[in-house]
């Protein structure tokens, strides 16, 4: 069955990533968008690197165009938020994506965008998961990718320029080619090399580039920014003697960052720190927007300017409409994704690359000590994140345990208050633990924040070992 999540829809490639399911979603959205009037103004879809992400997106767009709707075909691999740009900058109803983001290698899936290039939202996805899972095969009309070529039906289009203008129109790239950085780029066998490359020789940085080529099994590593898959980042910054080192996820759409000692900087504190850059030194003002996994430090930022921070479900569509609702200044998520008021509603590694290239030009202060900085302006909050794949039985168990008897263990802190917005989290004075399901893959994660990584571990340690999950810190 199709089932769409917190990112899309996403399974297994030849299970349930297979043609049939591709061509079913495509069936459906087609006569969604008959219906409403807008097959003709049609949608832009594109694909990454991943392995049969060219050939979905082509099943895809077949299908659609047998279904007389125009397709905008991206005829090279690219970033998401190019699509969901295209999206906006082309006033269009909806796009496509076909992308697993930072999945293992062995899925893949679509990520859906409606007007304004934002997220599709649960009551778009939802009926059209109903839809799809409803149509009989048999009556999904096709057109061979060629013979739509022929037709007109599909239209192969190059937005990257539009894209990447946008993005140096929204930099102050003076500042930066005055600090002269040299950067190491990290694509993670992904989709952002020339995207970003064009930025960074446009602001006339220095580049090193590693795992650029096109790998499929993305060096064998979980094509996600994180500690454990950025050693190689983490060793060239320290062999280059660079400034900073930037990673993107698979579909770009993430930041991972080394900041000029080799060390890795959690997306945490580089939300927060662009933050803390766009209201103290750009002058901006507005509110942030986070979900419930990511950082209190941000709400910390935002009391000292007079602003607010809201608190939203894990999804970036939930913080692109609490964005829009609350016509707040940045939202983010621990994850690495990000955006800007003005920019796509949705993430995009590569609009934050370039902001936090800006931020280091302008400051003029190392990374490392722009953290140092918030820590003695705002005390040091620090996060921990563990996960396990869980096994039906055992969600089940600990969904009952967690959401419907709604038991708790005995915690250190005194509990101030529990919210059951996405999962269960616990907060206490200064401090916060989280128990949820993935939206994207058959996993439990527990996230906390406490002054020490120790203190965090310990509040991951004390859930965990309540709902019965194997915890060595």
């Amino acid at each position: 069955m199709i089932e769409f999540g917190t990112g899309g829809w996403r399974a297994i490639i030849g299970d349930g990533f297979i043609r049939e399911n591709i061509q079913r979603i495509a069936a459906a959205l087609a006569r969604r968008m008959q219906a409403e009037g807008c097959a003709e103004q049609g949608l832009c879809v594109g694909y990454d690197r991943r392995f049969l992400s060219r050939e979905a997106c082509i099943w895809f767009a077949e299908a659609m165009a047998g279904e007389n709707v125009k397709v905008l075909f991206v005829n090279l691999s690219c970033p998401t938020p190019q699509i969901m740009f295209s999206v906006k900058h082309l006033k269009l109803q909806y796009g496509a994506m076909v992308t697993a983001s930072h999945n293992p290698a062995i899925y893949n899936g679509i990520k859906l965008f409606t007007f304004g290039g934002r997220d599709a939202t649960e009551d778009v996805t939802a009926p059209l998961q109903e839809a799809a899972n409803a149509i009989d095969f048999s009556s999904v009309h096709t057109l061979p990718f060629e013979d739509a070529l022929r037709s007109g039906q599909i239209e192969i289009i190059d937005p990257r320029d539009a894209y990447l203008d946008a993005i140096l129109s929204q930099v102050n790239t003076d500042a930066i080619r005055r600090r002269r950085l040299r950067v190491v780029l990290d694509p993670m066998y992904g989709t952002s090399l020339t995207g970003l490359m064009t930025i960074l020789y446009t602001a006339r940085c220095d580049v090193d580039v590693i795992n650029d080529q096109h790998d499929a099994f993305f060096g064998r590593h979980l094509p996600a920014p994180t500690p454990e898959t950025l050693l190689d980042l983490q060793q060239a910054v320290r062999e280059h003697n660079a400034n900073v080192g930037i990673a993107t996820d698979g579909d770009a759409d993430r930041l991972g960052i080394i900041d000029e000692k080799g060390n890795y900087v959690s997306a945490n504190k580089i939300l927060t720190l662009l933050y803390y850059y766009l209201l103290k030194y750009k002058g901006w003002r507005g509110a942030a927007v986070r979900n419930v996994a990511t950082t209190h430090l941000i709400d910390r930022v935002a009391k000292d300017f007079g602003q607010e921070c809201f608190e939203v479900p894990v999804g970036f569509k939930h913080i692109s409409s609490s964005m829009e609702a609350h016509d707040a200044l940045i939202g983010g998520e621990s994850s690495g994704g990000l955006t800007v008021r003005g920019h796509i509603s949705g993430k995009d590694g590569l609009y934050a690359a370039s902001l936090l290239v800006e931020m280091l030009s302008v400051t003029g202060l190392p990374l490392s000590e722009m953290v140092q900085t918030l820590y003695r302006q705002y005390g040091e909050m620090h996060t921990a994140e563990f996960d396990w794949a869980l096994s039906p039985e055992t969600k089940e168990r600990i969904r009952r345990l967690i959401m419907e008897e709604k038991r708790l263990p005995a915690f250190r802190h005194p509990v101030r208050r529990v919210s059951y917005l996405d999962g269960c989290k616990v907060y206490f004075d200064s401090a916060w633990v989280i128990i949820r399901f993935s939206g994207t893959e058959p996993r439990i994660r527990i996230f906390a924040e406490d002054d020490t990584v120790h203190h965090a571990k310990t509040l991951v340690g004390t859930m965990a070992d309540f709902v019965g999950l194997p915890f060595d810190a």
